[in-house]
């Protein structure tokens, strides 16, 4: 928890899932306006918590020098901020030396008369030039005033944050809302801004990774297809039965309850190369299979039952080496549903596409891509006029 405390704070500055950020130019109206977000967005559903920070909450000092007072009596400003940097401020007047240790004496006034500006203007005294002394409250104005506790800047603008605890709600549709929400009910005074930042800031850097990464990763998985059959059509049969692949790790992460998050994306971007890798030992055991039957026909073409016959074989030949893959991944899988501690929420993501889609992916391997290899064969038999017509041959018989 430190760790992962130091990491957002130096990421976004926000600790909580989603943050808010309101800029602007005044404290009091930048903390008016995040009042009102946070009033909002209590109201979205999935709103655990909604805080805004109170900036101006903290009470200061203020002395100010009056000029006019000071010409009168042959003083500076210099002069009164000497005597309260020493009255008030603790300055150092000498040092003590214990053994090799230093340590600086400061001179300042007891807490009862520091803590009233009454006090210090009666009690505090300003040295005269032509000698004699002259109370603080003669020469200077000293109120109590409310001010800011703290200062936040970002990008050159003041910041104040808001933060937000959200439950059972995916990040992208929650700020969606949100912002909808602060949008019809919020309206931000001219030079003042809203920023949506937490953990939302590092889904949106994903997304704009992941746009890129993905299409990236199906034409990578498309050419080293291509190079594998050198043929489009058996790349296409692969490359269009993957989203069938994709189906039960969906249907898993719904049972599950889980929502769409970079690591179940990367947990189907690791699915689709497992798909795509038994679909591509499927097909070369079709194509053996195949070949083999071409073979024993020797110059004959082949039949619609015997091309079907060879498909047969091949899916058939293909059960045990992909029942051997889809069991090794589960079983290597499966612990991690189970898992507890720090990371297992990210592991599970990770795993729960992989383990209900292997489920698909065997049912599509072992049914549909023989399928559609015993379509799209037959189709080219038929266009090569290699298939002979069934009521033909009946008709010779």
């Amino acid at each position: 928890m430190p760790i992962r405390a130091r990491i957002d704070m130096l990421s976004t500055g926000i600790r909580t899932p989603v943050g808010i950020k309101v800029f602007g130019t005044s404290l009091t109206e930048m903390e008016k306006v995040a009042r009102e977000v946070e009033a909002v967005v209590r109201t979205v559903p999935g709103t655990t918590s909604a805080y805004a920070e109170r900036v101006i909450g903290g009470y200061y000092l203020d002395i100010t020098p009056d000029r006019t007072a000071l010409g009168r009596y042959g003083l500076s400003v210099q002069d009164v901020q000497e005597v309260i940097g020493m009255a008030l401020g603790a300055k150092a007047i000498t040092q003590t030396v214990e053994g090799r240790e230093r340590y600086d004496v400061a001179v300042r006034y007891p807490a009862t008369l520091r803590s009233d500006p009454e006090a210090i203007g009666r009690e505090v005294q300003v040295a005269l030039p032509g000698g004699g002394t002259i109370p603080l409250g003669d020469v200077a104005t000293i109120e109590r005033t409310r001010g800011a506790t703290s200062i936040r800047t970002e990008n050159g603008q003041l910041a104040v944050y808001i933060f937000v605890d959200i439950v059972g709600r995916d990040l992208g549709g929650y700020v969606a809302e949100a912002q909808a929400a602060v949008a019809a009910s919020v309206t931000l005074p001219p030079g003042y801004s809203l920023g949506w930042s937490g953990q939302f800031e590092y889904l949106e850097r994903a997304k704009q990774r992941l746009a890129t990464v993905v299409p990236l990763t199906l034409a990578l998985i498309f050419l080293l297809l291509y190079l594998n059959f050198r043929r489009l059509t058996e790349t296409l049969i692969v490359m269009l039965s993957l989203p069938f692949a994709l189906v039960g790790g969906i249907w898993l992460m719904w049972f599950m309850g889980f929502n769409m998050s970079v690591a179940v994306a990367v947990g189907f971007i690791a699915l689709a190369g497992v798909a795509a890798e038994t679909g591509v030992i499927m097909l070369i055991y079709l194509d053996q299979a195949l070949n083999e039957a071409r073979a024993r026909a020797g110059d004959r073409d082949l039949t619609r039952d015997e091309l079907y016959a060879a498909i047969m074989v091949g899916a058939v030949d293909r059960v045990r080496p992909k029942m051997m893959t889809v069991v090794a991944i589960m079983a290597g899988l499966m612990p991690i549903l189970w898992a507890h501690g720090t990371g297992s929420e990210i592991m599970q993501r990770i795993a729960v596409p992989m383990i209900g889609g292997m489920v698909s992916s065997t049912l599509l391997t072992l049914i549909v891509i023989p399928a559609v290899y015993a379509i799209i064969k037959g189709w080219s038999l038929k266009q090569a006029g290699t298939v002979p017509d069934l009521a033909l041959g009946r008709a010779a018989e």
